[in-house]
């Protein structure tokens, strides 16, 4: 894929989070000063945006957290703290659309660790200005594939949950009411839709308040 076509790419599929000029944005973190100052003219180079440059995973995350970009590169080690811990951080709290580690290192330790937290792509200095944007283009689809099936997982655990403490107050209204077990779901359901209160959140205020 060439850069044109890289960008042509990355405008169609991720539109947020962008400038009004459609670019995508950027935060790039190393603690080499020289290697910082060269990734951030080869992104510019071939039209992205670098809001931010960092020395340390901690002010990685503190510009992920003003910025918000698409986008962050970071290496992996840094003084202070180091790229995979600033990455599952940037992961966890969804400050970046796509996590990107740099590194020196091409041990598979350190790709399995990068893998296993949310990181969608892996690039072995020496940087090359050719595939710098195709491995974005390739990063940013992965991880939008990645994201959207931790929604359905997420998703499935919270049906799953709310099921769970349904089926807990239903157990407690029909022992303290002797109803049937149709009878008890019927009464938590007809408090949700008469109340405008979710049947999960019912359900724990009828759970809760054997506790007054």
């Amino acid at each position: 894929m060439s850069a044109d076509a890289g960008k042509d790419f990355i405008s169609q599929n991720m539109d947020m989070g962008k400038p009004d000029d459609g670019k995508i944005k950027v935060v790039i973190a190393d603690d080499e000063q020289i290697f910082l100052m060269s990734l951030s003219e080869m992104l510019e180079s071939q039209g992205f945006v670098v809001v931010g440059k960092g020395s340390d995973g901690f002010e990685c995350i503190e510009l992920c957290k003003t910025e918000r970009p698409d986008v962050v590169l970071l290496d992996i080690k840094m003084p202070i703290l180091d790229g995979i811990s600033a990455a599952q951080y940037i992961y966890e709290e969804n400050l970046a659309e796509t996590i990107i580690i740099i590194s020196a290192y091409e041990e598979k330790e350190f790709v399995e660790k990068a893998a296993n937290i949310g990181v969608a792509g892996y690039l072995v200095k020496p940087i090359n200005e050719k595939s710098l944007t195709p491995c974005i283009n390739v990063a940013m689809a992965h991880s939008k594939k990645l994201r959207l099936l931790q929604e359905k997982i997420d998703k499935a655990q919270q049906s799953l949950d709310s099921r769970k403490i349904i089926e807990r107050a239903k157990g407690r209204i029909m022992v303290e009411n002797k109803l049937t077990e149709q009878e008890a779901f019927d009464y938590i359901r007809s408090i949700s839709k008469g109340k405008n209160i979710s049947m999960q959140k019912v359900a724990e205020m009828l759970l809760e308040r054997e506790k007054f």
